[in-house]
């Protein structure tokens, strides 16, 4: 079969380490796009009709994730019936790179889960790496004053979203620490530069989304790796609190709850319909605009209405499902505290479910796909434990 040819494996891995690390790395959007397809959507194409049996063998193993992404898909399709959208035929565009995104990772899968945490591993440290280029050139080159809130290279500028993303890659990199004494001295500097990372960018809600997951992890990983790493989060916030109180005071809720009631009159004005997909909106609140709505769930329930709104949930309610039965694998567990810190971080600022591939999908799309990678694990440990029954 073509999509078991090793170039083919090499050419997908490819394309999900160039998914991770190359937001921050690629020198513009323009290029970024085009190394995704180039790497991702191009390989999945012409892999994807001799990889016929695993899609099928995908939709079987979770018909209820499957079905609902499909059916949310369809209806944002649908909503460009009564959008205003400027160019419906690009919205088209961007549902079908969604589609695209996700029947990856069943042809990743085939990798083996664990080459598939390599690839994570990787992209995560090339992250860690942008992060401490991003401090250098912020605060060296630009000589910005250390109490300005950083602004990383490439799309990892905005300080909310890019603080999203390289949170992500301390989930992956975090509760898999080598073995090797060097190798763990280059862990610890590659989390000390996304900690920094996340620390300069003052996003609170980024930082809070990641603490509160360091913190609750020991519930599921039981083990004192994660028992140690909680005690940290909670001494590292208290020292935040009583050293930069002011500072973390200063910008109050940043209109978050008004943004929020504003909103809610939003979506019952259009509560079935919603404005359609890609249509422009603003939300008036104390009397400032703000170009959305800053929560993830908010945002689709006004372009798509509370139909919209509840089949995104469904998708992220199936996702959870399919992580908590891999809960007894390491992957399973890392998926877990990733799904928790995502679905905290799209309460702060995300607004963006149906764009081209940016800093939202990482605590959006990615979750999903990560997710459709686990029936294969769970395939491997089920041939592993059978191996070792009969030895």
């Amino acid at each position: 079969m073509l999509y078991q040819k090793n170039w083919a494996r090499v050419w997908l891995g490819l394309g999900l380490v160039w998914f991770l690390a190359a937001i921050a790395l690629a020198p513009s959007n323009k290029i970024y796009q085009q190394g995704l397809v180039l790497f991702l959507w191009l390989p999945t194409l012409i892999l994807a009709w001799s990889a016929r049996p695993v899609l099928v063998q995908a939709w079987k193993r979770q018909p209820a994730l499957w079905g609902s992404v499909l059916l949310l898909l369809a209806w944002s399709g649908l909503s460009l019936v009564w959008s205003a959208a400027e160019s419906p035929g690009r919205e088209v565009k961007r549902l079908v790179y969604i589609l695209v995104f996700l029947l990856t990772f069943p042809l990743l899968a085939q990798l083996g889960l664990a080459r598939i945490r390599q690839l994570l591993l990787v992209g995560s440290a090339l992250l860690a790496i942008a992060a401490l280029i991003s401090i250098i050139h912020f605060y060296g080159v630009m000589g910005m004053p250390m109490l300005a809130r950083l602004e990383g290279i490439g799309e990892i500028s905005h300080p909310i979203l890019g603080t999203y993303v390289i949170g992500s890659a301390v989930l992956f990199l975090l509760y898999e620490p080598p073995r090797e004494r060097g190798l763990q001295l280059l862990w610890l500097a590659a989390l000390a530069c996304m900690g920094a990372f996340a620390v300069l960018s003052q996003s609170r809600g980024a930082i809070l989304a990641l603490a509160i997951t360091v913190v609750i992890a020991p519930l599921w990983f039981r083990d004192r790796h994660s028992l140690l790493f909680s005690i940290l989060a909670v001494v590292a916030t208290g020292l935040a609190f009583y050293c930069v109180y002011d500072l973390i005071a200063q910008r109050g809720s940043s209109y978050r709850p008004e943004i929020f009631h504003a909103v809610v009159d939003m979506i019952a004005a259009h509560p079935w319909t919603g404005l359609g997909l890609g249509a422009a909106y603003d939300v008036t609140a104390a009397g400032m605009r703000f170009d959305h709505s800053h929560n993830m769930f908010t945002h689709v329930a006004v372009e798509m209405g509370l139909p919209g709104m509840l089949l995104w949930i469904l998708v992220w309610l199936y996702t959870l499902g399919e992580i908590v039965r891999a809960r007894g694998t390491l992957f399973g567990k890392i998926l877990l505290g990733f799904w928790v810190y995502s679905t905290l971080a799209m309460q702060f600022d995300a607004a963006s479910l149906t764009g081209t591939p940016r800093a939202e999908w990482f605590i959006s799309w990615l979750p999903v796909g990560l997710a459709m990678l686990l029936p294969w694990g769970r395939a491997e440990n089920d041939a592993c434990g059978k191996i070792s029954g009969s030895t």
